[in-house]
């Protein structure tokens, strides 16, 4: 008689069979479950018809499994579930360590002793990206804080400024060419490299700030629309409007945004807004993607972080979109609060898990 690797509560093979049933992908990696039946022990995700519940066991690994006497499912190969995220780790580290030369598939594919196909497609199904884009990430945000860091030594007379502080941060980033970074530059800053280390001198943000049921909020908007709101916790809102652009010129202006700050309470409050909301919204092409879904979910409703990362099309993603839900600056109009873990639970919410419950407690009752 087959058994499992290690004794398990009701609950915990309940939760496991859901995930089963449910193909959950962010279960993939943590256990594996045998068909008696058939001797054949699958992947959670398997495509392969659901057998009955009676006829099912669980194994915490590939390994324990075949120790009951279980062979790989031909259809899902469950045996080469830990290759992914081991090997990705891998990859990572290298791309990172080489960040500064001319790294291509074909290198990358020679240190990791795969074939660039293989390595192309085990990366992209466990991070949402492909390694040229994770290596132009990494190369940008190390662009970004070079720009940081020359802009805080040129306050204190120790660093070049201009054009100057701008090549030597390129350099240092390992890009070949200004022509691919600016590219980019200024759809992921909102402005060129040189303002940026300028501290934006010539952006112009109006802001406000209220009080809502869920506490204090600050609402930032450029001439383009909204770009920011967020719960004023553990700082001010002097101290959270300096953190990105330290010299970019802020007005106060409760008057003129009345109207969004109106709009925001009715969002709070669980109702639709009377009218729609001008985004200025910026993020990477992948974030972008991960935010127009949440836009979708219907108000009252959840989503696992599994379901948004198949509807961006990148099933493996799960991480990469946390990372995006967590990396949101328009709390409650980019609705992150409505994506949940596949068990059910609402961890993860960088404004509080208690504000999270709320949020969709208001709004289920306005649906109602």
């Amino acid at each position: 008689m087959m058994s499992q690797n290690r004794p398990e509560s009701d609950s915990s093979a309940d939760a496991r069979w859901q995930a089963v049933l449910s193909r959950d992908v962010a279960a993939d990696g943590k256990f594996v479950f045998g068909v008696t039946t058939t001797g054949i022990y699958c992947r959670p995700t398997c495509p392969a018809r659901r057998p009955r519940r009676d006829n099912v066991c669980f194994f915490d690994s590939p390994q324990a499994a075949e120790r009951a006497g279980l062979r790989a499912c031909f259809r899902c190969r469950p045996a080469g579930l830990a290759e992914g995220p081991r090997l990705v780790e891998r990859i990572c580290r290298h791309i990172e360590a080489h960040a500064d030369e001319k790294i291509t598939l074909a290198k990358l594919s020679q240190a990791a002793g795969l074939s660039p196909f293989h390595l192309q497609r085990v990366f992209k199904s466990e991070m949402g990206i492909s390694p040229r884009q994770y290596l132009e990430s990494l190369r940008f945000s190390k662009f970004k804080r070079g720009l940081r860091n020359s802009r805080q030594q040129g306050q204190t007379g120790n660093s070049p400024g201009g054009n100057g502080a701008v090549t030597d941060a390129l350099v240092d980033a390992g890009y070949s060419s200004p022509s691919r970074l600016y590219e980019t530059a200024r759809k992921k800053l909102g402005m060129t490299p040189r303002r940026f280390h300028a501290g934006a001198p010539d952006e112009e943000l109006r802001f406000t700030t209220f009080q809502s049921e869920l506490g204090e909020m600050l609402l930032v908007a450029s001439s383009a629309g909204l770009c920011g709101v967020q719960f004023l916790t553990d700082q001010s809102a002097e101290v959270s409007l300096k953190s990105e652009y330290s010299r970019a010129t802020f007005i106060r202006d409760d008057v003129g945004l009345k109207g969004w700050t109106l709009l925001l309470q009715e969002l709070l409050a669980g109702r639709q807004p009377s009218k729609s909301i001008s985004l200025d919204i910026r993020g990477t092409a992948f974030q972008q993607r991960v935010w127009q879904v949440l836009q979708r979910i219907p108000a009252g409703k959840t989503q696992t972080y599994s379901e948004v990362a198949c509807a961006i099309g990148k099933p493996r993603a799960v991480r990469a979109v946390a990372n995006a839900c967590a990396s949101n600056r328009l709390a409650v109009v980019v609705p992150c609060h409505r994506v949940v873990r596949s068990n059910g639970e609402l961890s993860g919410y960088r404004w509080g898990t208690d504000r999270k419950r709320r949020l969709l407690e208001n709004e289920e009752a306005g649906a109602e």
